[in-house]
């Protein structure tokens, strides 16, 4: 893992939560769309987060990302 492989992944689930209607997606409709693995999407979610670009919540149990831009 390094900042390049970061941050290909980070926009992977950029993309993917840009293409939701709602813009907002569950960990596992993540996963889905992206077919990252579970370490490899919660970097991503850091390097989004760091950055503002995501909003992280649970919801019923589950990690919810929500793009903020």
């Amino acid at each position: 893992m390094n900042v390049e492989s970061i941050g290909t992944w980070a926009g992977e689930v950029y993309k993917a939560l840009a293409n939701s209607s709602t813009r907002t997606l569950g960990l596992k409709a993540v996963k889905k769309a992206t077919k990252l693995r579970k370490d490899e999407l919660m970097a991503a979610y850091g390097w989004l987060a760091r950055e503002g670009k995501i909003v992280l919540t649970n919801n019923d149990d589950e990690l919810v990302a929500t793009l903020t831009d």
